[in-house]
């Protein structure tokens, strides 16, 4: 790890920033910056983008940018700065990708079994716009049905997370006997085995709704991440792809 790499360092700065101004702005910010569902009203193309450094508090900030820092130094040192930077933002949007196209998943299931019911898309989507829903709802497709297709379009994503991801699985991989001391379980612990596992829970978490870290958590964009992550990897180690090549 050591001392910061560049392209690290503006990262760390660029996040600051927008949490900075998120403390002094609010809701504005995250209205503006967010990655909302497409069909959402507040939806905006560059949120594909800008929601990767945003974050929802002290500590989730906080453990991105140490993720940041300690799994990222060594690639950027590896790599070069032009095919670190490409990495991180290609594993964010990858990411992104995965987010939206679960949601869409939970959106259609519950949108179709509304409208087999009866109701018309437009009068549902003017309903949950003005963040409403009707309780009867849950009578036509159920609780977990409806409560996915409402998270889905009213929830918000934000944070490095999913672009944090992809360099834990580009790090195992490259580094896959570097041992990793971890604050709850004290005795080291290969990479090759702790970012497998880290992932696997958040798949857990993602399928089954029980989450170990606590709620309100973008799991399948975790898994996106370290998904795009693995693909790139496998590409550029089949591919030889050298440090040359991106400086």
């Amino acid at each position: 790890m050591g001392r910061l790499t560049e392209t690290i360092k503006h990262l760390l700065i660029i996040n600051v920033l927008f949490f900075v101004a998120t403390q002094m702005y609010g809701e504005q910010m995250y209205e503006w910056f967010s990655l909302y569902f497409p069909k959402n009203e507040h939806f905006q193309l560059w949120q594909i983008i800008t929601h990767m450094f945003m974050h929802g508090g002290f500590m989730h900030i906080l453990f991105n940018m140490y993720a940041l820092w300690a799994f990222g130094t060594p690639l950027e040192r590896m790599w070069g700065r032009n095919k670190f930077l490409f990495f991180y933002i290609s594993a964010g949007l990858g990411a992104a990708l995965i987010h939206i196209g679960v949601n869409y998943y939970y959106y259609n299931a519950g949108m179709s079994a509304l409208i087999d019911s009866g109701l018309t898309e437009s009068s549902i989507l003017e309903i949950i716009n003005n963040g409403q829903y009707n309780t009867e709802w849950y009578s036509i497709a159920g609780k977990s049905t409806i409560d996915n297709f409402l998270g889905a379009f009213n929830t918000p994503v934000v944070g490095a997370s999913g672009a944090i991801y992809g360099i834990l699985v580009a790090f195992g991989m490259s580094y896959p006997n570097s041992e990793l001391f971890l604050i709850f379980l004290p005795i080291p612990i290969k990479a090759k085995f702790f970012i497998p596992v880290l992932i696997a829970l958040d798949l857990f978490s993602g399928v089954t709704g029980y989450s170990l870290f606590g709620q309100g958590i973008a799991h399948f964009a975790h898994v996106g991440g370290a998904l795009f992550g693995f693909l790139m990897m496998w590409y550029w180690k089949k591919n030889q792809f050298n440090k040359n090549r991106w400086n």
